[in-house]
């Protein structure tokens, strides 16, 4: 005998007593959770406050490119703004952009590679018409009279110097025309890479094999020793991707930021984690270890997440932004998307750190790698001096140096400023971003990001402290197209973009869109700001003091700043014009007047002011007030926009009445209404109801008798085909049936006494001499 609640059969509750609820199980939870809580922050997303679909002329892009010419990838903004460098597949650039919105083509250099080389190309299975090309991905000042600039020319990297002053190619001998590029550029047009030139000398993070599974970080160039990473010690996993490359004014590090698979985590899949490198620009290698290596090579991990989403461990792009406030250092912005996107388009997030943060993490713990257990563990060993990878290292520190070998990863973690991130957008992927500082005109200092969007879009958003404000959307093009590069020239107001067909220059500021002061300050763009005395919002680089100018980037009042606390029933102070002009309209009795509401926001709610009287509207769902006219519907008609708490009028119409009367604007009624309205405590008419109604119902029922009629037609039809019979004769031989099988009458009864048997008819009408063969059906009538 089995005891109870063992193996077997389960006892269940007494009878009549409830069950208790079901727990939910552990991983119901967590999926509730991971769903829930994004949700939850999903409301509280910004959202973009205007959005320009591709061509708005509210949005004015300058456009270049040329014919033949592709993949504008590589940008080198002139001293003076006034030039532009690009490099292209095959091809190297300068164009002048001195005035804003022109864009004019000074010199171009064709550069391809050989048709030898184009062969090798393709021997190496690459193709001829995607990748045998000379990409540029190198382009530097190397002095005020060169430059340097290196291609993957053909999976056969290779470099070269550009003199300025007649803008063509100088050859390096007769032998070698070209200086051998590897380590400098890829081989592979599709591989990441990132260069910078610091006094002279390039930092290159690239890859440095035709395979593509060799990443290095080499410093060349200039009179001292060519250092790169050690691929032997595994510094760089195999499949590292670098983003971006900075130098910081004042400052003996130069930072490299890339992805690659985490070895230190033992995960059932490959695991992507983001990461910053530095070495010291003093850095010369060793003596007897490390020789033409780096020793000042460190490395650590960036982290940003954010609670109930996976973490953002793929990063895409990295901008530098020098403090100008006399502290030093600088800011580091990333934009990164998740490896386990959730959704149609995943998620993106913008991250910010800080310069000390990243020192901190560099002067903390090591981790090192146990070759018994082969997990990486925090280092827990006696200090060395000097310290292993610090600026101080010399040459012919040989402890420290073999220590630097196997100790190169930190055991910290980078977190982001204020611990999470600045910026998660769904349904979105950041592949590129430019940060500018821009001073407002009560003297603050703004920070404003550029995201460039995989799909051509661009966002600008104005960093807050209540958290960050996309002041608008530009849709890039007309077909979905990544961005390839921003650069911008903050001394001009213009952003420059580079994607695959072309160049596009954005102006930073577009207040002439804004048409009162309202909807300039409820902008909140720190390019902007209404000027009193042109009555107009205009850019505040012409700003010179916040005298006759308004502006409030923190809380985008109106009320505050327009009207110093006034309602919009008082006079504007300032002289500042509120409201559109009123249109006015003529329309004839009966006729269907749509009345548009422009959506100058996303972030307000519309409404509708409308008289009262006769008449019938609609509301559609992009607000558009659908007016039938009739005797009293003639009036003000008002579409206002409601935002921040702030109210404003975006659009004014006044129909005339069709039958010449004089309209009287009663008090404004907010709402829609089908029902025809009547003066308070007049009689109301039933009359157009009741008509309504009887034809309504005079109709239902003669569609109901011509129904019934038309059955009854059918039925008669079917009957007109049923014939009386005799029934048939047994064949001769064959005796009848006494009584049948099922217990009836017999067939002999049925016919004396019973219905008289009938057949049916199935084809035509088959008379005594029709031969016809017809089938003969006996029915039992």
């Amino acid at each position: 005998m089995e005891a109870p609640g063992e193996a077997g059969t389960v006892p269940g509750p007494p009878r009549g007593a409830s069950l208790p609820p079901p727990a939910m199980p552990t991983a119901a939870l967590r999926l509730l959770c991971g769903v829930v809580v994004p949700a939850a922050m999903l409301c509280a997303e910004p959202l973009p406050r205007v959005a320009f679909p591709s061509g708005d002329p509210r949005r004015i892009l300058t456009r270049f490119s040329q014919e033949n010419v592709s993949h504008y990838d590589i940008f080198l903004l002139g001293e003076g703004e006034e030039e532009l460098y690009v490099g292209a597949r095959d091809r190297v650039l300068a164009l002048a952009v001195g005035a804003p919105g022109t864009i004019h083509a000074k010199a171009s250099i064709t550069w391809g590679p050989t048709a030898e080389k184009t062969s090798e190309c393709a021997f190496k299975k690459k193709s001829q018409e995607t990748e045998c090309f000379n990409f540029i991905r190198v382009l530097v000042a190397l002095n005020q009279t060169h430059l340097y600039v290196c291609g993957t020319y053909a999976f056969s990297p290779a470099c070269t110097y550009i003199h300025l002053e007649n803008f063509t190619l100088v050859s390096s001998g007769k032998s070698q025309p070209f200086l051998d590029g590897k380590g400098q550029c890829p081989f592979d047009p599709q591989h990441t890479y990132t260069a910078l030139l610091v006094d002279g000398e390039l930092y290159a993070g690239t890859m440095n094999n035709f395979q593509g599974n060799e990443p290095i970080i080499s410093r060349s160039l200039g009179s001292r020793t060519l250092l790169k990473t050690d691929a032997f010690l595994r510094w760089l996993s195999a499949d590292a991707a670098f983003v971006a490359s900075f130098s910081i004014p004042n400052d003996d590090k130069v930072y490299f930021f890339f992805e690659e698979t985490a070895d230190e985590f033992d995960f059932f899949e490959r695991l992507l984690v983001p990461r910053v490198a530095r070495v010291c620009k003093s850095d010369v290698g060793g003596d007897k270890v490390l020789q033409k290596k780096w020793t000042t090579f460190l490395k650590a991990q960036l982290v940003c997440s954010q609670p109930g989403r996976f973490p953002f461990n793929v990063i895409h792009h990295a901008f530098a932004l020098p403090r100008r406030d006399g502290s030093g250092g600088a800011d580091f912005y990333a934009v990164f998307t998740s490896q386990w996107q959730a959704g149609r388009a995943g998620s993106a997030a913008v991250c910010v750190y800080s310069q000390e943060a990243l020192e901190e993490v560099f002067e903390g713990k090591y981790k090192e790698l146990n070759k018994e257990s082969s997990r990486w563990t925090v280092y827990s060993g006696p200090n060395i001096s000097p310290r292993p990878g610090s600026c101080s290292m010399g040459p012919s520190s040989d402890k420290a140096l073999t220590f630097m070998k196997d100790h190169f990863l930190m055991d910290g973690k980078v977190a982001p400023t204020q611990g999470r991130p600045l910026l998660v957008k769904t349904d979105v992927k950041y592949t590129r971003i430019a940060v500018d500082e821009t001073r407002g005109v009560l003297g603050a200092v703004y920070r404003v990001m550029f995201l460039a969007t995989v799909e051509g879009f661009l966002h600008k958003a104005v960093e807050l402290p209540a958290g960050p404000h996309i002041v608008e959307s530009i849709q890039l093009f007309g077909t979905p197209e990544p961005v390839k590069n921003l650069l911008l020239a903050p001394g001009k107001g213009i952003l420059y973009i580079g994607y695959s067909g072309g160049i596009l220059q954005v102006p930073l500021a577009n207040c002439s869109q804004h048409r009162s002061c309202a909807e300039c300050v409820l902008a909140r763009d720190p390019y902007c700001a209404w000027n009193i005395a042109r009555s107009s919002c205009q850019p505040t680089r012409a700003a010179s003091g916040d005298n006759g100018w308004l502006q409030d980037i923190e809380e985008g009042s109106p009320a505050a700043v327009c009207h110093r606390g006034r309602s919009l029933a008082m006079p504007h102070t300032h002289g500042v014009h509120e409201g559109p002009p009123v249109e006015r309209l003529s329309p004839s009795l009966n006729a269907v007047v749509r009345l548009a509401c422009p959506r100058h926001s996303a972030l307000a709610t519309y409404s509708w002011q409308q008289p009262g009287g006769w008449g019938g509207s609609a509301l559609l769902p992009n607000h558009t007030l659908v007016v039938i006219v009739r005797r009293g519907t003639a009036g003000t008609y008002t579409c206002l926009a409601t935002e921040n708490g702030y109210t404003w009028p975006v659009a004014r119409y006044h129909l005339q009445d069709p039958l010449g009367a004089t309209p009287q604007d009663g008090p404004a009624q907010e709402g829609l209404s089908w029902d025809t309205p009547v003066a308070p405590g007049g009689p109301r008419s039933y009359w157009p109801q009741f008509v309504t109604v009887t034809v309504l119902l005079a109709v239902t029922l003669a569609a109901a008798g011509a129904l019934a009629l038309a059955a009854y037609c059918e039925q008669l039809k079917a009957k007109s085909k049923v014939q009386g019979c005799s029934v048939p004769h047994s064949p001769p031989g064959r005796h009848r049936e006494k009584a049948p099988l099922n217990g009836g009458a017999p067939a002999g009864e049925e016919e004396r006494g019973g219905s008289p048997a009938c057949c049916l008819q199935l084809d035509g009408d088959n008379g005594p001499g029709d031969s016809t063969g017809t089938a003969r059906l006996p029915v039992t009538a």
